[in-house]
């Protein structure tokens, strides 16, 4: 079986929709799947871990690597700095495996001119109340703060139109069945499934 380069996702959501969950609980189900580490200039929050959820550097770490092109985007977002390793993310794909992005649409923007051949999917939540009930659940934001990201969020949900596929994350259970369906059916692609079976179709044609 031939070694296929995988295949690069980007997945964006506001805040509050149940994006990072979702994306966990479909690394634990996926072995070959990979999340991209990005690097960020904001302060860890708790439970964080360096390295595993972000690399936190400060602004003039992350402005110097900028300099050196070391990212294939980023994006400043309520006044903190996001970028993905252009390195690390070549090197996952190179050894098969599907990596995610989790950036928000102004990176998407720029890894689609980059990288036209990237999918990507949007994550919604059922209603606004909802939205601000998971925001306000996680008790770690004052009602400004709060009030802040539910305006970001309407603009960042706007933008749901530019990417190919859209998860609503209503019941939990049903929209990562929904992820998962995505990454199923470009597994079984003609195109790559050209690839990963090279050989038996030789054998069946030949």
């Amino acid at each position: 079986m031939n070694t296929v380069p995988g295949t690069l996702y980007i997945v964006s959501a506001p805040s509050g929709a149940g994006k990072t969950s979702l994306v966990k609980a479909l690394l634990d189900a996926s072995p070959n799947v990979r999340v991209s580490v990005s690097h960020t200039t904001r302060a860890m929050r708790p439970g964080e871990v360096d390295g595993t959820n972000y690399h936190f550097v400060d602004r003039e770490t992350f402005l110097e690597m900028l300099a050196h092109n070391d990212f294939l985007e980023h994006a400043e977002v309520f006044g903190n700095l996001y970028g993905t390793s252009l390195k690390a993310l070549a090197r996952t794909l190179d050894e098969g495996h599907d990596l995610i992005l989790e950036i928000d649409w102004q990176g998407a923007q720029q890894v689609r001119k980059l990288l036209p051949d990237a999918k990507s999917i949007f994550i919604l939540p059922p209603s606004r109340e909802a939205l601000r009930q998971r925001l306000t659940n996680r008790g770690q934001d004052s009602d400004d703060i709060i009030d802040g990201r539910m305006r970001e969020a309407v603009s960042e949900m706007a933008h749901y139109v530019e990417y190919d596929y859209l998860v609503i994350n209503d019941d939990f259970a049903h929209a990562l069945e929904d992820l998962k369906a995505i990454f199923r059916a470009n597994w079984l692609g003609q195109s790559t499934q050209n690839r990963r079976h090279a050989a038996l179709l030789e054998n069946l044609l030949g």
